[in-house]
């Protein structure tokens, strides 16, 4: 594997170099550190966001840009894409992926690879931003319709004691390593359960777990606890793709687009600078005071090297997906979507998702338990929104009403492989 130390480098100089003011297309000059982008100038940057996200700027969000700062992966992470990547490739039928350990699959993006795209995807399914293992806890959506200089009037606000996910593959920091031996029992790659619900009172309870499999054609199992039913209930994969009111999230969405990649077609649409809230200012986050409650602004927005991916369900098997595409803006550093927008079944922008990221070795600044010995991303707030309603579900992460702060607990072994269980859900719910 001596190889690949010597094509990290490149690949970390070819970031760098994209990164700097020379090499930034012409959009990139209408901003620099210190403009302040209001609703007024949503024109002016429209090139260097999402469409769902110009919707967002029009609609009273507004962004403080910043300079660039970069964003280093974890060590043991990096330390794992240089051992096993070199083993990594596509299935013969380039939809599946075959040989894989830990790390990041295709660290090198070659723009003219046919593949670019679905390679693309695999590593956003592998990025290094939650770790082996992850807690969210305490975190808060609050549902508004927003709109510029509209009233901060929350219709339905939610809180949730615990986001919890694990990883069966790609462990790097918490025992065991590199592989969880269940692995080789039960093919789930990763598992995530949310809940109880804590509040409002009347869906106090309710959780939900998802498993993804490794077979390419086994689809994402899917459970719900709801505590008056009592009972675990199985839901159909299409309702992974579904945001219903009062709550317009989708399980593919939670974080960033996680739809299972074998089950949608994957085109590499090119790489440009554009922005993005990679460095928030604030955690907890507080609610735009410009937009009724929609977005967090202002907030810092810088220029990223960003990869644009469009990703089409497959006819027949992805579940009756309710979009007809997604747009994927892809952070060519960290491997994070700060960005996401779908379109209806017409071809009509339907949702955009926005997600502030924070980068530094503790989720808040007076954490004294999720302290490391080195920087990691972590997602502060994000923003769901049906662009032809106006409806939004502006979450906060850490609640600003938590009682605790610290909410992010990554790679600290705060789960095992028996909390991804269809019964922790009912025992969490009690």
């Amino acid at each position: 594997m001596k190889f690949i130390r010597p094509m990290w480098i490149a690949f970390s100089m070819l970031l760098l170099a994209s990164l700097a003011p020379g090499f930034a297309p012409p959009a990139a000059a209408q901003v620099k550190p210190g403009d302040m982008i209001t609703p007024d100038q949503a024109d002016r940057i429209k090139d260097l966001i999402s469409p769902g996200t110009v919707y967002k700027v029009r609609n009273g969000m507004s962004m403080k840009i910043v300079p660039t700062e970069r964003m280093d992966w974890p060590p043991p992470f990096k330390e794992a894409t240089e051992k096993y990547s070199g083993q990594c490739r596509l299935s013969n039928d380039h939809r599946s992926l075959l040989g894989y350990v830990a790390g990041q699959p295709f660290p090198l993006i070659d723009p003219n690879d046919p593949d670019a795209g679905i390679k693309i995807a695999w590593n956003n399914q592998y990025r290094p931003l939650l770790g082996d293992d992850y807690d969210l806890r305490y975190y808060d959506c609050e549902t508004v319709y927003g709109g510029l200089n509209k009233k901060y009037d929350v219709v339905y606000d939610i809180t949730v004691g615990h986001y919890s996910g694990y990883s069966y593959v790609n462990r790097t920091e918490v025992e065991p390593m590199p592989v969880d031996p269940a692995f080789k029992e039960e093919g789930v790659l990763w598992g995530w359960i949310a809940g109880p619900v804590l509040a409002p009172q009347q869906h106090r309870g309710i959780g939900g777990l998802r498993l993804r499999f490794a077979d390419p054609n086994k689809p994402d199992a899917f459970w719900g606890w709801v505590p008056g039913a009592r009972r675990i209930r199985r839901f159909n994969d299409a309702f992974e793709s579904m945001s219903t009111f009062p709550f317009p999230w989708n399980p593919d969405h939670y974080s960033g687009f996680v739809a299972k990649p074998e089950q949608y077609n994957y085109k590499f649409l090119g790489e440009r600078n554009m922005l993005a809230p990679m460095h928030a200012a604030h955690s907890p986050e507080a609610p735009c005071g410009t937009d009724g409650g929609a977005s967090a602004c202002p907030e810092n927005w810088e220029i990223r090297h960003i990869y644009v991916v469009e990703a089409t369900p497959r006819a027949g098997v992805s579940g009756n997906a309710l979009h007809s595409r997604t747009i994927m803006y892809m952070d060519g550093e960290v491997w994070w979507m700060p960005m996401i927008d779908n379109y209806d079944r017409k071809g009509i922008l339907w949702e955009n998702y926005v997600y502030f990221l924070a980068y530094r070795d503790r989720p808040v600044p007076d954490a004294r338990v999720a302290i490391y010995p080195f920087k990691r991303a972590f997602v502060v707030g994000a923003a769901s929104t049906d662009v032809q309603s106006g409806q939004t579900s502006m979450c906060y992460l850490p609640s600003p009403h938590a009682p605790e702060k610290e909410c992010w607990y990554i790679s600290m072994g705060a789960l095992t492989n028996a909390d991804m269980r269809p019964e922790e859900l009912q025992r969490r719910g009690q």
